[in-house]
């Protein structure tokens, strides 16, 4: 594979960061959902005003993968009161790592896992925790075998259908 560069999403790449946010989450989640509730989620959860928004939010990190230029996958992380929902302010979200459908299975979404965990640790977080819908197996495989395990669970809304998140956590050591 080619050598894969992570950087700093920033405003300049908000509608970049809409498109591979649309891209790879229809990707992933558009066979186990309806048109309909895809198309809202699509919609509201990339809409530019919300993404711009989150840029901005400075508890919340975007980064991008790129191959040759072009992006294959990204990360988001979240902070004290830009959490979902613990807001722990010794813990770090990981709330979004999507990779394109064709570059999986390539470490792509491993480097952005491994670019969470750094930031974690400069950020000296005691744990990283997400959450991921209980039918996402692959994304559960790949937390279970980087050591997440589940503590909880919590509703996710998908347009108008109530999914069910598992959330996992990671405890970090204190030696930095």
């Amino acid at each position: 594979m080619e050598h894969l560069i992570i950087r700093p999403a920033g405003i300049a790449d908000a509608e970049q960061l809409q498109q591979i946010g649309r891209q790879t989450f229809q990707e992933t989640f558009a066979a186990s959902n309806s048109e309909e509730n895809m198309r809202a989620y699509l919609a509201t959860g990339f809409a530019l005003d919300k993404l711009m928004a989150e840029l901005q939010h400075p508890g919340s990190a975007f980064y991008l993968a790129e191959l040759a230029g072009a992006v294959v996958g990204y990360l988001k992380v979240n902070t004290g009161a830009a959490q979902t929902e613990l807001q722990a302010e010794n813990a770090l979200e990981i709330e979004r790592i999507y990779v394109l459908q064709q570059y999986q299975g390539q470490h792509v979404g491993q480097r952005l896992y491994e670019q969470a965990l750094a930031l974690a640790r400069q950020a000296r977080a005691d744990y990283v925790w997400l959450g991921v819908w209980e039918e996402n197996r692959r994304a559960i495989r790949f937390y279970q075998k980087n050591g997440f395990v589940a503590f909880d669970k919590h509703v996710f809304c998908l347009g108008t259908d109530e999914q069910t998140d598992l959330m996992m956590k990671l405890p970090l050591t204190a030696s930095y």
